[in-house]
């Protein structure tokens, strides 16, 4: 029988399982088998195994037998409304599904053993057939596999035949998931008006997430990405609600009063995990008319007032971007899109029908910010570029899901800057993704892109493989071979991949041939020989200039500073002097070697990597540094805008990794007294983030946080007259500086700043209703108000949060709520992350992060997971581990995280454990060796402002 789930405490009720259920169920199953075993002879349930099987395959499914069609029913039994009736003291609400399934396969290589993936399913070996002779096969026996390879194990008695026909029927039994795996129960509230009385009621739904390996939850199945096969699904579904799937529907028929059932066309052949179905009461929202008929679905209230407008909209610009950008056509003739009230990842790629996080998808003119709009258009445009990359393209293992991952964060790139050119943020995107990888991959506890596929076997190893390294590392070195080939050969490498691919499962050379194909001219190196060095080595280069001798040479850039590595990489540098253009050189050695190119004239200054093209840091000799510096005080605009961040970002990570001193790195900031940039201010402040979690429980923070006043005040005034009258800048880089400077003074407690925000946030208490901050401003305003303030401001928020319909002002009411320096009220927060009536599921993992990031929360969030960890790691248990231990710097600490790997089941957390252990050994090195030079720097550069 499946795991049983422990419900919450405001569902306990409501979840009860009725006595009543059993009868259901029976008449389910009878349903159930007239639809779909009408024409078979079933044989009798063969007994357990009394003696062992065969040797199993080792955690692979054998390609034996290959998967081609599945017929599969699904009955959920589960009400989208709570029916209290008179004399019942339970509701009629229960979690459990049912259902059958035929899987039509053929065999390639003569066996005995039916392997295929079930995993807290009840299963029933129905009946296995010879479709070619039209006979049944006696089943023997049959076992789960106590083991992570979640086999079901099915021996016949004779041999299946090279090139037979065959198919398996199976009923299954499970559960309706708590936790957003698999199929999953959500639940909204709907607000309804009559003549007298405003009503708030709960309605429920249930949706699927089947991403990397739940499909096996749902149904039993061979559920690997290249065991694709085409999915005809069949969904019993109550009377009154409407289900969505993978295609449009063929034909709806009515069963009895309370159920009906709803029967889908064919798939395409495609992976399991895309396969997706939705059972609610939503409505929809047409997009403008185009080739493609694109329906987004969401509560009915939202549908209603509006808030799917812009994604409707944004959603076909960028579907027919894509189609004439790859001179392909999407897969469908429709595409559905369903805002859900609950989903562990922002978004789910599935074929035809993509589910997203309400916050994801919704806006609300006065109430969303305007920056959520970059928020949403790039969720979208990354799950487009899916239904190319992944869904009819698609990798053969999970080892490179960054050839699903890399390329759609790479293409959303060019999609926004299509459909919204005004928002200008192709370079905070690509800044954010560049160093977003770069953190993660300078541990040695980091991986190649292309994994060795013996590392990528369990679940919990799959689901390690879908962090930064794949999604960001992956569009980095995207963006470096098309800059390096050039964006036309790139282009119509892809576009021949993609048509010759199509429905097919690959591997990276296949798509190495095809740009090399596209390319013109001959080349120095080929694009195989080169991204070989890319994708199978985990890492990535520094690459040191000394100016004055034209040496250089590449090292493999790691924060742990003793360790040893002996990875080279082949490097294409572009570079510029301050008297000259742009220039182009290969580095192919360890080095030293000595380019001429690289020795400077007299008072010149040599930049590498120009608008971080590469995916390499750089170091330089001492005197050009101090000439890049100087530069960037005297005339910053010589320098390119992405640089000027990347100068800021390689010389704090030098610093963190020892091989420049401290100083220099904390000197490239003083130039951004006079800079209103985003970039750069993004960068120096989120490298900065990395010495205020290391010392702001030490007495380096005093001084520190007064040189942050000091060089943030011109940047705070540049836009104090918006800020206080509630207005914002045109450009949309700037509105992001806008909220760095309001983040940065306030908590740095810049005197102006700090009455701001105390003063706004009295006048929404004393006013209630009237909320007069700017949307865009609302966020860091509600923080640093609560931060500021006590309980009255926290419960005040709170109130708010609990009371708004609206995903954005809630999501920035969540964020502002772990803001507060109070230790009880932190507790009291963390405590209501146990309760979805108070913080959702799909929430807590990230509240309790935010909780973390706060000086005053994370000793307590720190040992609230260490006590509640069976709950929590069942949502995004890595993440939880990375963002509660960011602050560990002492030995006691590492001891206690150690402890905790040892003595825990990590489930898909372990990789994130070694990697935070890694990088507490690094803090405790760093902090050792750096806070007296801190100190003394920081009280010298504002001894004058005492």
């Amino acid at each position: 029988m499946p795991r049983k789930s422990t419900l919450s405490k405001g569902l306990a009720v409501a979840f009860a399982v009725l006595a009543v259920s059993a009868i259901g169920g029976m008449v389910s199953m009878m349903i159930v088998f007239k639809i779909q075993t009408s024409n078979l002879t079933m044989t009798e349930r063969p007994t357990e195994p009394t003696t062992t099987l065969a040797p199993p395959p080792v955690m692979r499914l054998p390609r034996s037998l290959i998967p081609e069609r599945y017929e599969i029913l699904v009955h959920p039994h589960f009400y989208s409304r709570i029916v209290e009736e008179v004399n019942v003291t339970t509701p009629n609400q229960t979690l459990f599904f049912n259902g059958s399934s035929t899987v039509y396969f053929r065999c390639h290589q003569p066996t005995k053993y039916i392997f295929l993936h079930s995993f807290e399913l009840s299963v029933s070996p129905l009946l296995v057939t010879d479709r070619d002779e039209n006979g049944q096969l006696k089943v023997t026996s049959y076992q789960h596999h106590d083991d992570e390879s979640d086999f079901l194990e099915i021996e016949l008695e004779e041999n299946l035949k090279t090139d037979g026909n065959y198919s398996l029927s199976l009923y299954f039994e499970g559960e309706i998931s708590e936790y957003l795996q698999a199929m999953y129960v959500s639940r909204y509230t709907e607000t309804n008006f009559d003549s007298v009385n405003e009503t708030i009621e709960e309605r429920f739904l249930v949706a699927t997430n089947l991403e990397p390996t739940s499909a096996r939850r749902l149904f039993p199945c061979f559920d690997e990405p290249d065991m694709k096969a085409v999915f005809q699904l069949t969904v019993i579904h109550r009377v009154g609600t409407f289900a969505l799937s993978n295609t449009l529907q063929q034909s709806s028929s009515i069963l009895d009063e309370d159920w009906k059932s709803t029967k889908f066309f064919s798939t395409p052949k495609m992976s399991s995990y895309l396969l997706a179905f939705t059972i609610s009461e939503f409505q929809a929202m047409d997009s403008p008319t185009s080739r493609v008929n694109i329906k987004t679905y969401a509560r009915p209230e939202a549908i209603a007032a509006g808030h799917t407008q812009y994604a409707a909209g944004i959603t076909a610009k960028i579907l027919e971007f894509y189609e004439g950008h790859f001179e392909l056509q999407y897969g469908f003739q429709h595409l559905g899109q369903v805002a859900l009230p609950d989903l562990e990842p922002l978004a789910m790629e599935n074929w035809g029908l993509i589910t997203y996080q309400e916050g994801a998808l919704l806006y609300e003119e006065g109430v969303s910010s305007l920056l959520h709009k970059e928020v949403i258009t790039t969720i979208i445009a990354h799950e487009l570029a899916h239904q190319w990359f992944g869904n009819q393209v698609t990798m053969k293992w999970w080892n490179e899901v960054w050839l699903n991952e890399g390329f759609a964060t790479y293409m959303s790139y060019l999609a926004v800057n299509h459909a919204e050119p005004s928002f200008q943020i192709t370079e905070k995107l690509i800044m954010d993704d560049l160093h977003a990888a770069f953190e993660e991959d300078a541990l040695l506890t980091s991986h190649p892109l292309s994994a060795p596929p013996n590392d990528v076997q369990t679940t919990g190893e799959i689901l390690g493989m879908f962090n930064a390294i794949s999604y960001s590392k992956g569009a980095m070195v995207l963006r470096m071979l098309a800059n390096y080939v050039g964006e036309k050969a790139f282009d119509d490498g892809i576009r021949a991949y993609l048509k010759t691919h199509r429905g097919e499962n690959v591997e990276p050379n296949d798509l190495w041939d095809f740009i090399e194909n596209a390319r013109n001219a001959k080349s120095q190196y080929k694009v195989s020989d080169i991204m070989e060095y890319w994708t199978t080595q985990m890492g990535y280069p520094v690459i040191t200039i000394n100016t004055t001798s034209g040496a250089i040479y590449q090292k493999h850039f790691l924060y742990n500073s003793s360790a040893v590595s002996s990875l080279t990489w082949l490097i294409p540098i572009t570079f510029t002097t301050n008297i000259s253009g742009l220039n182009n050189v290969w580095l192919d050695k360890k080095g030293p070697v000595k380019m001429e190119e690289f020795i400077s004239k007299k008072g010149e200054w040599i930049l590498a990597n120009v608008n971080a093209t590469g995916y390499y840091r750089v170091n330089y000799n001492l005197e050009n540094w101090e000439r890049l510096l100087w530069q960037l005080e005297t005339n910053p605009s010589r320098i390119p805008l992405m640089n000027r961040g990347q100068l800021i970002d390689d010389a704090f990570n030098l610093a963190r990794a020892k091989q420049v001193d401290v100083t220099l790195a904390l000197n490239s900031t003083r130039f951004l007294r006079k800079e209103t940039a985003y970039l750069p201010w993004e960068s120096a402040v989120r490298n900065l983030e990395y010495f205020i979690l290391m010392f702001d429980r030490s007495e380096v923070y005093g001084p520190m946080q007064l040189y942050l006043r000091h060089q943030v005040e011109e940047l705070y005034n540049f836009f104090k007259n918006q800020t206080d009258s509630s207005t914002i800048p045109d450009d949309h880089s700037l509105q992001h500086n806008q909220i760095t400077a309001i983040e940065v003074a306030c908590s740095s407690l810049l005197p102006d700043c700090v009455e701001m925000v105390t003063e706004k946030f009295a006048d929404w208490m004393d006013t209630n209703d009237t909320n007069k901050i700017h949307t865009n401003l609302r966020s860091v305003i509600y923080c640093q108000a609560v931060a500021a303030g006590g309980k009255k401001e926290w419960e005040f928020a709170w109130e708010k949060f609990q009371s708004s319909t609206d995903t954005s002002e809630k999501d920035q009411l969540r964020k502002a709520l772990s803001c507060t320096k109070q230790t009880w009220l932190l507790n009291r927060y963390l405590s209501y992350t146990l309760d979805p009536d108070k913080i959702r599921l799909m929430d807590a993992t990230s509240t309790i992060n935010l909780i973390a990031q706060n000086a005053a929360g994370q000793a307590l969030a720190w040992n609230f997971i260490r006590a509640h960890w069976d709950y929590f790691s069942q949502g995004d248990a890595a993440s939880l581990v990375m963002g509660v231990t960011r602050r560990f710097s002492t030995q006691f600490e590492l001891q206690e995280l150690i402890r905790f790997k040892d003595n825990t089941e990590m489930n898909g957390a372990y990789r994130a454990t070694l990697q935070a252990i890694e990088q507490t050994q690094v803090n405790i090195q760093w902090v050792k060796e750096n806070h007296d030079t801190l100190l003394e720097w920081f009280e010298r550069e504002t001894a004058h402002l005492e």
